[in-house]
């Protein structure tokens, strides 16, 4: 949608499809970064977007053996906005539909369902859709899969997956917030257990933190057994266990962390999920996902209203989020593999690491994680020529 809404200001035709009838699922990635809200500055709807409902963190907590630590800050960033945002995802989608329908070129198809490639002489030239209407073909001088961590275009367009592991799946669920809850989205750490909740004011967004593949073991414990262990943990909690029912509630994510060899083909390019899943350890996916799509539009803009971009073109959008991606997805595995495998390995009480008591000590060093998660290794700023939004006709993406 991102790099839809872009292109479309630059007078690019464009068409968006999404498979559903609307936005309106849970427990998608709803972190919203200091570094996605610099690009909102940057094309002078910042003001608006902040006019959505929202929740601001200036901080990102955790309890760990019974002590609340701080586990960084944004408020040093040298960014407009020194906080991270908590907004519901369709809220996100349905303001960027709304500033990219100002521009005739942007076109949104909706329960459009990608099928299939349509390629000619060893290129990619357009997709089909299953439609309500029945199948559709768009022909296109470039297509974008941006479908996810399960992306159809990547496994039609035959493009290798490089997989990462991912030690640990998520559990999510709502439970009710009450007048006096804490205010603050934060994590909490015991053996073998990790829980993290996020305030969306009249609810939490609560996820447990399992061993990979333990989703059904936690089925056959039963229900009561897993809102126990909830409540131990969070013992506010206790009143509120009760209103998971059934598990029809509860949500599995399967975490991954994967991305491909090559992000493209000759008319075809993958960014996002599509080319790199990330672990939701720091709520960071969204905010690669976006980066990629500016840098994206960056470079391919002024190839897409010249005619159509080369495999070259589409090969230095790659070269330019290689390394943001690959470092983000260190720093995960570094901290799947170091802390989380084994506190959901571990038995004994947890002890106090001394780098977490580092930071409590010496709060500057709190900036440091604030800074990876808020900004990351290289965030991407909109070419000018696109913040201008020129209006006029052009060629066309999908």
């Amino acid at each position: 949608m991102v790099l839809g809404f872009l292109l479309a200001r630059a007078g690019i035709d464009v068409v968006v499809l999404e498979k559903h009838k609307d936005f309106l699922r849970d427990f998608r990635g709803d972190t919203i970064h200091p570094s996605t809200l610099e690009l909102m500055y940057e094309l002078g709807i910042l003001h608006e977007f902040l006019q959505c409902p929202h929740e601001k963190l200036t901080t990102i907590s955790a309890q760990v053996g019974g002590r609340t630590v701080v586990l960084g800050e944004f408020t040093h960033l040298p960014t407009h906005c020194k906080f991270l945002v908590l907004m519901p995802q369709w809220d996100f989608l349905n303001f960027l539909v709304e500033q990219a329908r100002q521009y005739p070129t942007f076109h949104l198809i909706m329960q459009a369902e990608a099928t299939g490639l349509i390629e000619e002489n060893d290129a990619v030239v357009g997709l089909r859709a299953q439609t309500t209407e029945g199948e559709m073909e768009i022909r296109a001088s470039l297509t974008v899969g941006a479908d996810g961590r399960h992306s159809i275009i990547r496994q039609r367009a035959g493009l290798q997956v490089r997989d990462l592991g991912a030690p640990m799946d998520i559990v999510w669920m709502r439970l009710s917030r009450r007048e006096g809850d804490p205010a603050q989205a934060f994590g909490h750490a015991e053996p073998g257990k990790m829980l993290v909740l996020i305030n969306r004011n009249s609810y939490w967004q609560a996820a447990v933190v399992i061993p990979k593949g333990a989703a059904e073991e936690v089925k056959q414990r039963g229900l009561s057994s897993f809102q126990s262990e909830i409540a131990a943990m969070e013992p506010f909690l206790r009143g509120r266990v009760e209103e998971l029912r059934d598990w029809s509630q509860v949500s599995l994510l399967t975490v991954k962390v994967d991305r491909l060899v090559q992000w493209s083909r000759p008319g075809l390019l993958c960014i996002g999920d599509a080319a790199h899943a990330m672990s939701p350890i720091g709520g960071v996916g969204i905010n690669l996902a976006i980066q990629d799509a500016v840098a994206a539009a960056n470079i391919l803009s002024p190839r897409l209203r010249a005619g159509i971009p080369s495999p070259d073109d589409l090969r230095a959008v790659q070269k330019r989020r290689n390394f943001p991606t690959a470092a983000t997805q260190w720093l995960q595995l570094t901290i799947q593999d170091r802390i989380i495998r084994r506190v959901l390995g571990r038995t004994a009480p947890l002890g106090f690491p001394w780098l977490l008591k580092l930071m409590q000590w010496f709060p500057y060093l709190r900036r440091f994680p604030g800074r990876l998660v808020g900004v990351g290794f290289r965030p991407e700023h909109v070419a000018e020529s696109l913040a201008k939004s020129p209006r006029s006709e052009g060629r066309r993406a999908a």
